[in-house]
């Protein structure tokens, strides 16, 4: 039998959710089995076999989640589980795994999609336009609108480098359009015509 290997993992999460990617390419012969507790993931990419099974810290809402196979890697949304009867309770979670030790060797934080608990409000949601059409509840998420179709870990930023986005300031950057003193600077010939006064 063919050694199965252990596909990489990377994750970020909002308070409601989980952004999971399995970063293999080409995933051919995939299985997925995602219940309100675990994540079964089979396939194989450059002929070789891999798999992931992991148990997650808490429990997650499988219905309502989705994933979609892309040509570099498996994404997933994954929805978490609200206790019974409270709405308020939506938390950021220490690891992604029960398994602290697993979660060590399987398991890297996704950077381009990280975000601090104290930021979230003003970095929103995931940007959901890679896994529209996927299996699963489909659509995007509350408060996405307006950011279909931009390339994965580019929602609100503009083409601006990785890691530039969110920061204060930088939406537009004050004072650069058109610089000050630099639209004909006093004592410069401009157009052979004489100084501005």
């Amino acid at each position: 039998m063919a050694k199965v290997n252990t596909a990489p993992i990377k994750w970020a999460q909002r308070s409601d959710s989980l952004y999971i990617t399995i970063a293999l390419q080409d995933v051919k012969e995939e299985s997925i089995d995602l219940s309100d507790s675990e994540l079964k993931f089979k396939g194989k990419s450059n002929d070789k076999e891999y798999e992931v099974n992991i148990e997650f810290f808490k429990s997650v809402d499988a219905k309502d989640s989705t994933y979609k196979v892309l040509p570099r890697s498996v994404q997933m949304c994954v929805m978490k589980n609200k206790p019974e009867g409270d709405d308020e309770t939506e938390e950021f979670w220490p690891r992604l795994l029960k398994d602290k030790a697993l979660e060590k060797n399987q398991v890297k934080i996704d950077w381009d999609r990280y975000v601090d608990e104290d930021e979230e409000e003003e970095a929103g949601g995931f940007d959901m336009s890679a896994l529209e059409g996927g299996m699963g509840m489909g659509g995007g998420m509350p408060g996405m609108g307006g950011m279909g179709g931009m390339p994965p870990g580019m929602g609100g930023m503009g083409g601006m480098p990785p890691g530039m986005g969110g920061m204060p300031g930088m939406g537009g950057m004050p004072g650069m359009g058109g610089m000050p003193g630099m639209g004909g600077m006093p004592g410069m010939d401009m157009d052979g015509g004489g100084k501005l006064k």
